[in-house]
């Protein structure tokens, strides 16, 4: 089953001057991801600022989103938190307004065993009639679905996938030996994208394809492919942006940089900041090792 193709962008969140959400300009970003090689689109991640938008916005985020792809890629909808009955509710509401897929991030805080966390998704999944893509980011959420538990939880019919950010390729090559057949395994760091589809993964949630989503596209297509050599090439190329969007907290570095390069999606939502000095100069001069692919691509 490859219900999202292998470049899946976890899309940002524009924001006004006032801080408003910019429904306009994520219309117009989601077009240009999807004209420029993106699969999929995760709305209402943490690229995408989640923890600080209102269930009103992300819901309307969703459909807006809908609206303007117009079926050219599915919507993996953000819907998941550190509280189960909430994490039904608004994935459920979600589908409703129009999203094709539910992410599934660890919890957060509350520091549940594996066995809760199994019991958590197996709820979300017996509830929800849409593909799932489970999403494990320890550096986040504090909290570490054991390889184990994402096999088990490979055998629900409808959790389709991982998206793994632990940056653990023994973990990962475990899940990838010992998933059932057809359950995928996503990189979530763009850094980690040819390791991961070279002990078997299929692809990467990524937070650069909002720059250099062909280039990425190309990567993977050359490694599928067995051009080792052409995926190294484009690998190294990119590394320096990789780096550089998680030069401090993301998604800082990104709006930044779409903000450098004439596109303009707005700035952060407390407890996030503008860039510090030191992580502006990084992404500066990681933007000058590459050919942007997204400018034209969308009204500046």
């Amino acid at each position: 089953m490859e219900p999202f193709g292998r470049l899946v962008t976890a899309m940002l969140t524009p924001f006004t001057r006032e801080g408003a959400v910019d429904y306009p300009r994520a219309r117009q970003l989601a077009e240009a991801l999807v004209a420029t090689g993106t699969s999929a689109l995760v709305v209402c991640g943490t690229t995408g600022e989640a923890p600080t938008l209102t269930k009103d916005e992300k819901l309307r985020l969703v459909g807006e989103v809908k609206q303007a792809i117009r079926g050219r890629a599915p919507i993996i909808a953000g819907t998941c938190s550190n509280n189960t009955a909430d994490s039904i509710e608004l994935s459920r509401e979600a589908l409703r307004t129009g999203a094709d897929a539910i992410l599934g991030t660890v919890p957060w805080y509350n520091n549940p065993p594996q066995e809760g966390l199994e019991r958590h998704f197996q709820a979300i999944a017996d509830a929800v009639a849409a593909p799932i893509m489970l999403y494990n980011v320890p550096s986040r959420t504090a909290t570490n679905l054991a390889p184990e538990t994402a096999i088990r939880l490979s055998h629900v019919p409808n959790i389709v996938g991982i998206k793994e950010a632990s940056g653990k390729l023994e973990a990962i090559g475990t899940i990838i030996r010992g998933c059932r057949p057809g359950f995928l395994v996503w990189s979530g760091n763009d850094a980690d994208t040819l390791p991961v589809l070279a002990i078997g993964g299929y692809g990467v949630v990524s937070v650069a394809s909002h720059l250099v989503g062909r280039q990425i596209a190309l990567l993977m297509e050359h490694a599928v492919a067995g051009d080792l050599s052409g995926a190294a090439g484009l690998h190294q190329r990119l590394m320096p942006l990789f780096s550089a969007l998680f030069a401090t907290t993301s998604p800082i570095p990104l709006k930044y940089a779409m903000r450098k390069i004439g596109l303009d999606c707005g700035g952060l939502r407390l407890p996030l900041v503008e860039i510090d000095a030191r992580s502006a100069a990084i992404v500066d001069a990681a933007l000058q090792t590459i050919e942007v692919d997204i400018r034209g691509a969308v009204a500046a």
